[in-house]
């Protein structure tokens, strides 16, 4: 299989979006850095009514992975106490549970650690330093900041005047620029881009297998889009974040390499923006504040999230 670099284009925009040493040699958060006071206070005042729009899947067995990404398991909840009575009979009783599961199983964020290529990762460092025992060593997803700041919906399948994007449509910066006209405001720096494509449709239906492939997505001009506004992460609604399969023969995952190695930019999957996307239609407003921070497993290279849009 030929490597990344091998496909010109790629070659040329890896160069175009390069973030390494942008926030200097230790830098561990990419464009996180985006998200500043100024950015969150201006975020704040997007909120008018305090509505809260819940965007997370339930985390359940019978969830969005259907064994198609090796070890990417379903949560597997298990009770381990039913009402025990820990101090003495009639005393406070207590139900407690555990859960295993892949921390991108359900809705989540890439880490800047979860793929590499070239041997190297975000910021120029070697892909070595992730280790099965230690996880990884710089930019595990505890060194993200709160992920606090101005949310922005593209809703590109209906901007496209469809409720589901066809699972060939490769989601273009012509198609982003339509949804941003849709939503009578502009991408700015710090902001956090939500994209809907309609695909996550499939799956609240039932139909895993039809969720999971084809799929609709980012594709490999994006990320210059996002580079160019100073974005500081994208989430969308699919299970592969980018087209799949890809655009170009034998170039597989070309946006994640783009977006997490070269530039610096977390990306998250599995978002319902189903309830989002309505609301912003009825009302014409697209902009919100967005609560999203990865839970903050230690040397992860991605995490569970259950982000909330406030409007």
């Amino acid at each position: 299989m030929p490597a990344l670099t091998d496909f010109d284009e790629f070659r040329d925009i890896a160069k175009r979006v390069n973030n390494w040493g942008r926030w200097g040699a230790a830098d561990e958060i990419g464009t996180l850095n985006l998200i500043t006071p100024e950015t969150v206070r201006a975020a704040a005042a997007t909120v008018r009514s305090g509505h809260r729009v819940p965007l997370a899947l339930p985390l359940q067995q019978y969830g969005v992975q259907t064994g198609m990404i090796q070890g990417r398991v379903n949560p597997l909840h298990t009770m381990v106490a039913l009402n025990w009575e820990m101090f003495e009979p009639g005393a406070i009783a207590t139900s407690d549970d555990v859960v295993t599961m892949g921390l991108q199983a359900g809705t989540h964020w890439d880490g800047l650690g979860h793929v590499s290529h070239g041997g190297r990762i975000y910021n120029n460092r070697a892909a070595s330093t992730i280790t099965a025992q230690e996880g990884a060593e710089y930019s595990g997803v505890e060194k993200a900041p709160p992920m606090v700041g101005r949310g922005v919906l593209l809703d590109v399948a209906r901007a496209r005047g469809v409720d589901r994007l066809a699972g060939g449509h490769a989601v273009t910066p012509e198609d982003l620029e339509a949804a941003e006209e849709l939503a009578r405001t502009t991408v700015r720096a710090g902001d956090i881009v939500l994209v809907r494509t309609g695909q996550i449709q499939l799956y609240l239906g039932g139909d895993r297998d039809s969720y999971a492939f084809p799929s609709p997505g980012l594709s490999l001009r994006t990320p210059e889009w996002f580079h160019a506004r100073d974005v500081a992460a994208v989430a969308n609604d699919t299970l592969t974040f980018e087209i799949f399969p890809p655009e170009v023969d034998g170039l597989y995952l070309p946006v994640h390499a783009l977006d997490l190695v070269e530039m610096g930019m977390m990306q998250g999957q599995n978002w319902n923006l189903e309830q989002l996307a309505q609301e912003c239609a009825d009302d014409g407003r697209y902009e919100f504040l967005l609560a999203a921070p990865p839970e903050p497993f230690t040397g992860a290279v991605g995490a569970p999230v259950a982000p909330v849009a406030i409007r």
